[in-house]
């Protein structure tokens, strides 16, 4: 059973956005941009699960 949750939500703006939240409330990531419909922001909800489950870390330090 995972520790978080996608939140999909229409911002100030009227756009749609997402974030993945934590049981604890921390917002651990979000879509950095607003979207035209649910639709798309679902689209990428799935593509965060589909393209980055083992994804490296680079370090910039």
């Amino acid at each position: 059973m995972s520790d978080a949750t996608f939140e999909l939500y229409e911002d100030d703006a009227g756009d749609y956005r997402w974030r993945l939240v934590h049981d604890n409330g921390n917002i651990i990531a979000d879509s950095g941009e607003g979207y035209a419909s649910p639709q798309k922001a679902e689209q990428g909800i799935d593509s965060v699960k589909e393209n980055a489950p083992g994804a490296a870390v680079e370090r910039h330090l």
